[in-house]
């Protein structure tokens, strides 16, 4: 009975403890330094505004990404990664963005029609990883801790060039887990 009552302690301790955790507890980005690439694929412009409410964008993009298997239609990959750029920003995060899902692909590779192509710059980025789980939750609850992250006195200051978010071609995205990469100077 004793184990039993020590082990509620410590969980429920360590669950109060989560439940006030800020940005700052559970984010611990890695910094990385990333050559130039190139992706193609299908585009849409939006804001972090609009993607926080109910008319986002980007659940749309996911579907018409899979129904059109547009992945099966970009030339030249250079592996099976799939990848989400963020880019033509128009100021900083309150502003418009494009966002392009698609595959990194050789450079100078023409897009199909009805595809874009867009260049990662290289540079210094911040690599944050989402939790295991469904990526329509677990993507959006991340890009809102960045968001808070970035606002801390002492936080690196963004690029706004180019952010992009990396996942395997071959995942469930019901349970998978991706890597978001954030420009930084």
């Amino acid at each position: 009975m004793r184990k039993l009552t020590i082990f509620a302690f410590i969980l429920a301790t360590t669950t109060s403890l989560a439940i006030y955790a800020t940005a700052e507890d559970v984010l611990h980005p890695r910094r990385v330094r990333q050559p130039t690439f190139e992706v193609i694929g299908i585009s849409v412009r939006t804001s972090f505004a609009k993607e926080n409410s109910a008319d986002g964008l980007m659940p749309q993009l996911w579907k018409r990404f899979y129904k059109e298997s547009a992945i099966d239609n970009i030339p030249a990959k250079t592996d099976d990664t799939m990848v989400s750029v963020y880019t033509q920003f128009s100021g900083d995060a309150t502003g418009e963005y494009t966002a392009v899902l698609g595959a990194p692909v050789k450079a100078g590779t023409k897009p199909p029609a009805g595809m874009e192509a867009v260049q990662v710059p290289k540079g210094k980025y911040l690599e944050f990883t989402t939790e295991q789980g469904s990526l329509a939750e677990t993507v959006p609850k991340l890009w809102n801790q960045i968001s808070e992250y970035f606002k801390k006195p002492g936080a690196p200051k963004r690029t706004f060039k180019a952010d992009y978010e990396v996942y395997d071609a071959g995942m469930n995205p019901l349970a998978a887990t991706g890597k978001i990469y954030v420009g930084v100077q």
